[in-house]
Formats: C-alpha cells, structure tokens, sequence
C-alpha cells in the first residue's frame, strides 16, 4: 500500500566537507556503510517501511553516484505511484542560483513536489542512522492538529550544545528553540521527558532534522525567500506564529555529521546486540541487489567482525571490523577497528597474479588498525596501517588522518612496505 497523504522529501546535504575525503567523489547520501549499503539507504527505508512510497532525493555536489544507486536500485511496480526520484539543483528561468540551504532545496523544488497529491510534507536528512515509524509521527500530528512537527530526542548536558534544543511543555507542543546553547543556559531548557530518559540524563530535546509540514502551510512558507535554512529560520520563526508538535523518539539515532561518527556508526554494527539493528524483519534496510557469490573463508581468525556478501579472505586475524562487499585480504594480515567498504568489481586472475601490479584489497602480512579503507583499494604487502590519537590530521595523495582515524582514499594504492 502507498500511503497517500504524505509525501517525503530526502535532502541530500552540502557537499559534505566534515565527511571529506569519503565526499571527494560522492555526495554525502552515497556514502557506503556497513559494507553493503549507502546512506540515502536508511531513510528510504524507512519511509518503504512505513508505507510511505513517494520519495524525492534533493541533491547538488557529485551527484551520478547516487543518481545510479537509486535507479538501480528503486523499482516498484507499473501499477502503482510509488517513486523515488532524485532532484539535483536545476537552473531555470526564475532561478539561476545552486541550493542556498535546506529550505531554499525545498523552495527550489516545489514545482515538482506540487505535482502530487499530498496532505503532508515528511522532509527528512539523508546521513543519519536510525530505524523509525513514520506513521506514528504522523498520527501525532494529525491527534494534535498542528501544522508543524518536529521529531526530537533526548539528549544529555554533555551532547545538547551540540544540536538545536527546543523546549516543550507537558502537552509536547514547542514553546521555544536555541541553536547550540552554551553549557551555562541549559539549566533553563530542559523538558519533559519519559522516566527512563531522566534516569540517563537526557532531559534536552535536541531537533531530528525531521519534519511534517501541512502541505498549505509549507507552501506559504516557501514563499518567502529570504529564509533559507528549516532549523536556523524557519522553525524559529514558525513558532512565534504556529503551534508546533514535538514528537520524542527515543531509540537509537545518529546523525553522521564526521568521520569519527561514521566511524562509530559502523563499528557499532559489530556488538553483540548493536543498536542499529540490520536483522529486524519489521524494520530492515533495503539496497542495490548484487548477484555476488558466497564470501571465502581460509584460516582466519574472526572476533566481533562483519563481513558482506563476495569476499575472499586468507587473513590472519580481523577483530572488531566491517568488512565490504567484494573485499579481498592476504595471508597472515591483521585488520583491527577498520571499516573496509570494499571494492565495485573483481580483478582479473592475470591482473592479481602480476607481482608489477598491487592487487586491489590488502595484501600479505599487512597490518591495518583505527582505519577506514574507501572503495576500490589497493594496498600491497607488508603495509602498516596504525591509527590512533598519536598521529596528527594530515592530508596526502592517497591518504588523510582525522581525529586518529586514518581514511585510504578511493581507489589509492599504497605500495609494498608503507607505514602509516
């Protein structure tokens, strides 16, 4: 079933800066995760998992990436509306100008979201981590009867100066908004919360990025515009004339804003009962089918690892990693606290048997700790790879630390005997 009251609109971020170098070639929801998927993945999911199969992906920084994931990978049936559908920033003859923010994303497409039939506007973030019922949000705005709604998690003394924090009443409607308090304020911005989040210390609703607008308020809105942004402008300025729902959500939720968080993220996949949960069947993820056989095992000794579909590893040892669809690793290597994303394609037997030629994957007796391996790496033998606070952000040819993270860029080659 497609719901048809609502519409959902994924934006698809900047050009991802603060995820660089993994954004040097992709837009920011093209990034792969967990070994098999892509960012724009999760909302799309969640939407499809929600009954909600109208979708439109607004994107402008290297967008052919995940313009070819979705074709791909999205097909519904001729007999029903259902779509997702990528908007990249388009000049016209009224507009000449790139996105400004994510409200001018919004304003610049509505000619095309105004072609369907929708109540309500579901405009979600396309690089965050999380599973969600979509139509428990709307049924809350609908009992509510608001025009706006604004998903909100708890979130501590310590993370809240990170985020917007908005201040509800015991009825959960939105009487005020701050962009990133500073420590000494928050005192005055906590809100009511379940018992279970008070325990925890998470008394600040910090905003989702998550909204539902009605369709006629969200169409007033966009015709302002001098109002580019949804949390620097239009939500504040919404609340000094509309009432706005707070809809709390109180599961796991990441917005994978850096290295380090997508670092994390992924990593956390590999517990024992992650937070993310890729095995539910109520809620699971959806991505591009591969035809890839079964992945090859041979005298490794695996701990706490995650390993996609295709691969062949002869490794000594991988601890507490991701391991990437068609991913390849030599005799005697070691790969620890590493999310490797694999590789597009296989190399020919003559192409990995030329000693002149460093074979893509990683090769013998290699040591890879703390790194994030990009696509279609090729790192030859005897390579150590040790990430850890005690190396400095740098950036080369084919590699960049951050945060202690060492990030192989797509497709580099790092010769026989490097040491990071």
């Amino acid at each position: 079933m497609v719901n048809k009251k609502v519409l959902a609109i994924i934006l698809g971020g900047g050009q991802g800066s603060r995820l660089y170098p993994l954004t040097e070639a992709r837009s920011k929801p093209a990034v792969p995760i967990a070994g098999k998927y892509r960012l724009v993945d999760i909302p799309i999911s969640n939407c499809i998992n929600s009954g909600i199969k109208r979708m439109y992906v607004l994107t402008q920084f290297n967008s052919a990436s995940l313009n070819k994931h979705i074709k791909n990978t999205y097909h519904f049936s001729f007999f029903t509306s259902a779509f997702v559908d990528v908007l990249a920033a388009e000049q016209t003859p009224g507009n000449n100008t790139w996105f400004q923010g994510t409200a001018d994303a919004v304003r610049q497409s509505m000619h095309h979201f105004l072609k369907n039939d929708f109540d309500y506007a579901l405009i979600l973030s396309g690089d965050q981590l999380y599973q969600m019922d979509f139509n428990k949000m709307v049924e809350a705005h609908e009992k509510s009867k608001v025009e706006i709604s604004i998903a909100t998690i708890p979130v501590n003394a310590k993370d809240a100066p990170s985020f917007g924090i908005l201040k509800s009443d015991k009825n959960n409607f939105i009487s005020s908004f701050i962009e990133k308090p500073a420590s000494k304020l928050l005192p005055d911005w906590t809100s009511e919360v379940s018992d279970e989040m008070k325990k925890e210390g998470r008394e600040y609703l910090a905003s989702m990025g998550i909204y539902i607008f009605n369709r006629d308020l969200l169409i007033k809105l966009m015709n302002n515009p001098d109002t580019i942004d949804f949390g620097k402008e239009i939500i504040p300025q919404a609340l000094e004339k509309h009432p706005v729902l707070s809809y709390q959500y109180e599961n796991y939720w990441t917005d994978i804003g850096n290295i380090d968080s997508f670092f994390e993220a992924n990593l956390g996949l590999t517990d024992t009962f992650p937070k993310f949960d890729l095995y539910s069947r109520e809620k699971r993820i959806y991505t591009h089918a591969r035809m890839l056989p079964t992945t090859k095992i041979s005298g490794t000794n695996l701990d706490k690892t995650v390993i996609a579909e295709g691969c062949i590893i002869d490794a000594g040892k991988i601890e507490h990693s991701v391991i990437g669809v068609r991913s390849k690793i030599d005799k005697e290597s070691t790969v620890i606290n590493t999310y490797m994303m694999g590789s597009d394609y296989y190399q020919s037997i003559e192409e990995i048997l030329d000693k002149k030629v460093v074979s893509m994957g990683i090769g013998k007796r290699c040591f890879i700790k703390n790194a994030i391996l990009d696509k279609n790496c090729c790192i030859g033998n005897d390579v150590r790879i040790n990430g850890g606070k005690h190396l400095k952000d740098c950036e080369t040819d084919t590699y960049v630390v951050r945060d202690g993270i060492v990030v192989i860029k797509k497709e580099a080659v790092i010769p026989n005997g490097f040491i990071i």
